[in-house]
């Protein structure tokens, strides 16, 4: 049995290195994501078997298409609270057993609103495990490794969507295909419990609600002797502190830069196979094979991601991806007449420098933050984001059918420009600092030596 390495006395959790434990960690966590990449994906392709099957109308296929996502809206909300007031662990648990559940109860839905119930069910379980596993991983993060850790988040959401595209594809012609596909999420959920099961609480929040001894030997059993956390002020706060003075901007911020960035991209998962068949770049399952091709470029891109933010800087990365991916979207929005190779490389630039932006919508809120309302803090900012993706995704089958799939197309471009234009005006720079350098009050866009240290200076007095 492998035994963790450990790192030199005295050193602080910031500048430790990454153990297997730390590394089993994240992996179990992540995989919160690739449980949401693929439940929210897997309707997209079930949606062209099941809409015939159970007589579905075009309101019913969109409001089937939005329920998990206004589900999500109030479980991020619900799910960030509780973790903050009761620890991550105990809610760790409790929102796979439920995904688990409600995954298989979907296999035997009988009716429309059956399975708009169940999958507003999953959505809010999905919603509440946000939170959850980002401000752990980010909790048990040394800095260096932070973005890398949550890029893994990032990564395992694609991945899932992926897998959820091969499986689709698999069951596609498979009679009653779609109850086998609704069903399948089960047999991840429940790997995913198995593997959380010693998973242990996060030390920075036992360390913050006073329970120093308990934060002690969480800290041994992950990183061994020697690694130290600095202390913490114990101060829980509540459900209204992300919006007092100072944070609200972020609050805000995030929000925002949250739902313009993923409104196109859920659109693109939720009714891929109908916008690429609305291109004309195949039917049936060759549509499904399209999504999963693009979902592909969506994984690709967020591997070398990972290494810019740290490389390059989080706010260039984000500032820069954005206006490629609106040029993504902008090509065939103007020219949705264009050939296939014109189209798919425009699908590709699009997916592709998501990468950044990706990662960020999970690390920028576990970073702006500090640890008594960090999941609260991502709850809100991802229930900002999903009023408007709730609206645009039940909109999205409809506007498509009025408009066609340019103006759709321009609306998804139009989005990341106004992301881009937030990011340029209120991105910033948090690459190099510890958690509570970048929950500082003071933290914005840091240029120079001097700011970051002030940052610092300011990051060991809060500690």
């Amino acid at each position: 049995m492998a035994v963790a390495a450990t790192p030199p006395p005295g050193r602080q959790l910031d500048d430790a290195q990454m153990t297997p434990f730390a590394r089993k960690i994240v992996f179990f966590s992540s995989g919160g994501a690739f449980l949401d990449g693929y439940v929210l994906s897997i309707i997209g392709v079930a949606l062209v078997q099941l809409t015939p099957a159970l007589g579905l109308t075009d309101t019913q296929a969109a409001a089937t298409g939005a329920a998990a996502l206004a589900g999500i809206f109030f479980g991020s909300l619900v799910g960030g609270r509780l973790t903050d007031a009761l620890g991550r662990r105990t809610m760790f648990i409790l929102d796979v057993s439920a995904i688990a559940v409600a995954s298989l109860a979907a296999c035997f839905v009988g009716s429309a609103w059956q399975l708009i119930v169940l999958r507003l069910v999953l959505g809010f379980f999905i919603g509440a495990d946000y939170p959850i596993a980002t401000s752990l991983i980010a909790e048990f993060s040394p800095r260096a490794q932070r973005a890398v850790t949550m890029g893994t988040v990032s990564a395992a959401w694609y991945l899932g969507a992926t897998a959820a595209a091969g499986v689709g594809f698999a069951l596609y012609a498979v009679d009653g295909g779609w109850r086998w596909m609704l069903g399948s999420a089960v047999v991840p959920a429940v790997a995913l419990l198995v593997g959380r099961r010693d998973i242990p609480e996060s030390a920075r929040w036992l360390a913050q609600r006073g329970r120093g001894d308990e934060a002690r030997e969480v800290m041994v059993k992950v990183f061994g002797e020697g690694v130290e956390l600095a202390p913490q002020e114990c101060a829980p706060a509540g459900f209204r502190a992300v919006f007092r003075q100072g944070y609200l901007g972020r609050t805000v911020y995030l929000g925002l830069l949250i739902l313009c960035q993923v409104v196109p991209m859920y659109a693109m998962y939720t009714f891929g196979p109908s916008i690429i068949a609305a291109f004309g770049l195949g039917q049936g399952s060759l549509s499904v094979l399209g999504e999963a091709a693009v979902s592909l470029f969506f994984l690709v891109g967020t591997i070398p991601a990972m290494y810019w933010l740290d490389s390059m800087g989080r706010r260039p990365l984000l500032i820069g991806s954005l206006a490629l991916m609106a040029a993504g979207l902008l090509v065939p929005g103007i020219w949705p007449g264009a050939n296939i190779v014109v189209v798919v490389l425009a699908f590709a630039v699009y997916a592709f420098f998501s990468g950044g932006p990706g990662i960020l919508q999970w690390l920028y809120p576990n970073e702006m933050f500090p640890t008594e309302v960090r999941a609260t803090a991502v709850g809100v900012a991802i229930a900002i984001s999903r009023i408007g993706v709730v609206v645009s995704t039940y909109g999205l089958p409809l506007f498509l059918d009025a408009y066609g799939i340019g103006p759709t197309m321009l609306v998804g471009a139009g989005l990341l420009v106004v992301c881009l234009v937030l990011s340029v005006v209120m991105a910033p720079e948090t690459r190099g600092l510890t958690l509570d350098e970048t929950s500082s009050l003071r933290a914005g866009r840091p240029e120079t030596g001097a700011q970051v240290a002030d940052l610092r200076t300011e990051g060991r007095r809060r500690g």
